[in-house]
């Protein structure tokens, strides 16, 4: 299965003053607020999505449709190191994810799993990065 559709939850949103953020805002369209079941936790200067299996555990982000798709997640996964030739295990996973819309429609997008070590990194209890 695959999808034309992206889930952003960090620096990729449109909030930031980012060059792969531009080149997301280029070169997709902005289809609305989203959520998807996660946690996040932060990094550094930027979140991580954990996958949960609690209902209540929502992440806020945005989805966009990928116009060109294989390209711009081709260019998304280098910015976020992760596919062939990134070292194993790379920071962030890209997989598929049910994805809610403000419309209440859930289906399939894209989106970066954080997949290091989180013992010691602090979770962003509100799962909203720009609320930060």
């Amino acid at each position: 299965m695959t999808s034309n559709r992206l889930f952003v939850y960090g620096t990729l949103m449109r909030g930031f003053d980012h060059p792969m953020a531009r080149l997301l805002a280029g070169h997709a369209d902005f289809l609305g607020e989203a959520t998807c079941r996660g946690r996040l936790v932060l990094v550094k200067h930027y979140p991580g999505l954990l996958l949960s299996d609690v209902p209540s555990d929502r992440v806020h982000g945005e989805l966009f449709h990928l116009r060109v798709p294989d390209e711009l997640l081709r260019e998304l996964d280098m910015y976020e190191a992760c596919g062939e030739g990134f070292p194993e295990p790379t920071e962030y996973l890209r997989q598929l994810v049910d994805v809610t819309g403000a419309d209440g429609v859930t289906a399939p997008a894209w989106t970066y799993i954080y997949n290091w070590p989180v013992t010691d990194l602090p979770r962003i209890e509100s799962g909203r990065f720009l609320g930060l």
